[in-house]
């Protein structure tokens, strides 16, 4: 049900009422019981909870089947590739073989 504002006409107070839209509009004001006027109002805000709002929400089932198989293969195959790598650290120091003697 939408919320309605109004004006009186006699002592200018404003004020809303919650109606229904097939409700007759107000004709008196609550404080002075003189004539009042319905004002033009801008409009509801609009609130999008939930899901539907994204273009993606409504893929179809066989798209999305899709991109699961192609989701799966990439994730095994990119496990496959992947191999421990070891490092092989260059160390400073020199074994005591490898020194040579000058004489």
């Amino acid at each position: 049900m939408p919320t309605y504002d109004y004006e009186c006409q006699k002592c200018g107070y404003e004020f809303e009422a919650f109606q229904q839209m097939s409700a007759e509009p107000l004709k008196t004001c609550p404080e002075c019981k003189g004539k009042v006027q319905r004002l033009i109002g801008t409009g509801a805000g609009l609130l999008f909870k939930g899901t539907g709002f994204y273009e993606t929400d409504y893929r179809s089932e066989s798209y999305k089947s899709g991109e699961k198989k192609a989701k799966d293969s990439s994730s095994d195959s990119s496990a496959k590739k992947e191999k421990p790598k070891t490092e092989k650290k260059a160390s400073s120091k020199k074994s005591p073989a490898s020194k040579s003697k000058k004489k």
